[in-house]
């Protein structure tokens, strides 16, 4: 059984219960569970000792939301300065150029930034599948998680509702119903696992109310609840989705999603920002939970997410990074120093402090995600997941008066000394364990300058011009 000690912490952050803190604290670890944790562990020698003197300990952030395979379509001119349907219109044309090797590559360098970023945990939602390219494209993504080392949580998503069918997406990144539930089957039998310390889980995810129909959505429900996986979708993101509710359906995005089977404490949505104050209440009644992408609502114009409304109603809030394209990081560290601010400017002295914004990205996300038994906090019993900091560096100086607070108010530089997944390693000194970071960025690059220039020419526009 693999062993792992880390000792003389300038401190630890647990994010318990109590929110104890550990100065000069030490962590034991065997397999991936925490056996010992404080400042008198009982443990000298172990198969990885780190002297973690000078550096801060934090249980690793969990993202809640991501489109992996955005990566490629990030700083794109002529997606920039547009809303939502408008930028989704603009880069269906680019998906469509998806091959299974770029969601492989787009996958390694969207997790490998999280890691880089004191992520351990990422939930991800893949939902482009263009015609005449394998349905297994979730699987590069899985294969990518795999070897980087992080606790993957993909959700196979979907879209079957073409713009022949009155929906947003172009048909050709469609797939009918039999064929997606036909596959979602084949990827919760394939790789779900519902131990506490599964390194993967899956859920289901049609994309949203725009580009999936009612059947549809009330057949994922019912076999996500049949397998007992849990349920992913964007709602209440934009003014311009509730209009489209309203027309073509004639009820609000959560009258619909309740018609349909989805509401739940299974189920958890994506952006959330323009519910009324009585569907919080509902939300946080039935247990519902919901991701919060703050740079992503930032950059499409979408709106501020009601922060203190939906955690005084209970809501399980979590965080995310939303796809690169619409942010364009996959930085969670970032998004947790971005909620905060965010807040801070909307609501002044009812926004959640530094140590609450901490919380939502750790506890509140794994609460999230159903996975808040194994994860999200440091304590005996949970996995030894987590990240740290070198609080000697230059940018700390003169900040050192609150640990808790330092990752989230100090500094926009916001990569991470060393990052541990269930008690591996896998970043040290700021870079990818096993990973050439320079080859991957140029084998990267190169696919996303592909997939630009085919969509130029199969439509005839330059995505590079904005418009």
């Amino acid at each position: 059984m693999a062993t792992l000690l880390i000792k003389n912490a300038r401190n630890i952050i647990t994010m318990d219960a109590e929110r104890r803190t550990f100065p000069g604290g030490s962590l034991y670890a065997r397999d991936q569970r925490i056996v010992a944790i404080g400042t008198d562990v009982p443990y000298e020698t172990a198969d990885v000792v780190i002297d973690a003197a000078g550096r801060i300990v934090y249980p690793g952030l969990i993202n809640t939301h991501h489109h992996l395979y955005q990566t490629f379509t990030r700083n794109i001119p002529r997606a920039q300065d547009v809303e939502l349907f408008d930028w989704l219109l603009t880069l269906y044309d680019v998906w469509r150029e998806l091959r299974p090797e770029d969601v492989y590559l787009s996958a390694m360098v969207g997790l490998g930034e999280l890691l880089k970023t004191g992520c351990t945990t990422a939930a991800d939602h893949f939902y482009c599948f263009p015609n005449a390219v394998s349905g297994e494209l979730i699987d590069e993504e899985i294969r990518a998680a795999r070897e980087l080392g992080i606790r993957f949580y993909p959700t196979r998503g979907s879209m079957n509702l073409g713009r022949s069918a009155g929906g947003l997406p172009p048909d050709e990144v469609t797939q009918d119903m039999e064929t997606i539930l036909r596959d979602s089957r084949r990827v919760i039998e394939t790789y779900h696992d519902a131990s506490p310390f599964a390194m993967t889980r899956v859920g289901l995810a049609p994309c949203s109310p725009f580009s999936v129909s009612e059947d549809l959505l009330r057949e994922t429900a019912r076999m996500a609840r049949a397998y007992g996986v849990r349920l992913h979708t964007h709602l209440a993101e934009t003014h311009d989705e509730e209009a489209y509710c309203l027309e073509k359906l004639g009820l609000r995005p959560l009258e619909y999603m309740e018609r349909t089977e989805w509401i739940g404490n299974d189920v958890w949505y994506a952006h959330g920002i323009h519910f009324r104050d009585d569907e919080i209440r509902r939300l946080g009644a039935c247990g519902c939970g919901v991701a919060h992408c703050p740079s992503s609502n930032m950059k499409l114009s979408s709106g501020v997410f009601p922060m203190r409304k939906m955690l005084d109603a209970g809501v399980k809030v979590g965080l995310g990074v939303d796809g690169s394209a619409s942010n364009d990081a996959s930085n969670l560290l970032g998004e947790v120093r971005q909620s905060y601010l965010l807040h801070k400017l909307a609501a002044g002295a009812q926004a959640p402090t530094a140590e609450e914004s901490l919380w939502i990205g750790t506890v509140g996300s794994a609460r999230a995600l159903g996975w808040e038994d194994a994860i999200g906090s440091l304590e005996i019993g949970k996995a030894a997941d987590l990240f740290m900091i070198d609080a000697r560096k230059l940018e700390y100086a003169g900040a050192l008066f609150d640990d808790t607070a330092l990752p989230v108010v100090a500094g926009i530089t916001h990569n991470v000394e060393t990052t541990i997944v269930g008690g591996r390693v896998v970043v040290r000194d700021g870079r990818l364990v096993g990973v050439d970071e320079g080859a991957l960025a140029f084998r990267a690059q190169t696919a996303a300058a592909r997939m630009v220039a085919a969509a130029g020419r199969r439509t005839g526009i330059d995505y590079l011009r904005r418009r």
